[in-house]
């Protein structure tokens, strides 16, 4: 078979839907790639600021591994800004959405929230409220994502900051998402996005 029979899913046979189950497979062991290639897309991209969004990703990545942070918040902030420019008012949630199966929940929270958090720095020049983030501040992830702000995101508009290439992480890449997906000894449940306050 090279192509199923059917035009609607509901038509689909086991056969069918076993063959595209394994096609998808295949496609998927080449995600990190495409990762790899989507980072390397962000070069030249981030107008009017000192660095392009790819040194921006890298330099939040060197500075939480000079942090000690472990290898799935690393590949986090080396992937955090990856939905800017197809997602611009929800990017956090974008890049969130792509590491949530591999990673540990915490880190995906950090992710979904950052924009908002990050706000913190500059939406009072356009009449915002800074402190918005602090409806979440009863969340076990509330503090983590207000340093990641703070050490690596923010902080990380540098020319002169000492950033590795993306080569360098290409390694972290390749290990968080060859991982099985949505294995629940990796992701965990304390800080599941379900966790969100409402409001």
């Amino acid at each position: 078979m090279n192509i199923v029979n059917f035009r609607q899913m509901k038509d689909g046979t086991c056969e069918e839907y076993h063959f595209l189950e394994r096609l998808e497979s295949e496609f998927n062991e080449g995600l990190a790639d495409r990762i790899l290639n989507a980072l390397r897309g962000l070069r030249g991209t981030l107008s009017g600021y000192q660095v392009d969004r790819l040194t921006h990703s890298l330099q939040s990545a060197a500075r939480a591994e000079a942090d000690g942070a472990d290898e799935d918040m690393i590949v986090g902030a080396l992937l955090h800004d990856l939905g800017d420019e197809l997602a611009p008012y929800n990017h956090s949630q974008y890049s969130a959405s792509i590491i949530r199966p591999y990673v540990r929940s915490e880190v995906t929270w950090v992710l979904h929230h950052h924009g908002l958090f990050q706000n913190f720095y500059y939406i009072h020049h356009f009449g915002g409220n800074p402190n918005e983030r602090d409806r979440y501040k009863d969340h076990p992830a509330y503090q983590l994502c207000v340093d990641f702000c703070e050490r690596w995101d923010q902080a990380s508009f540098d020319p002169d900051y000492p950033t590795p290439p993306l080569e360098y992480f290409e390694p972290m890449v390749r290990r968080v998402f060859s991982r099985k997906p949505f294995d629940p000894e990796v992701l965990g449940t304390e800080y599941s996005l379900e966790l969100l306050p409402r409001g």
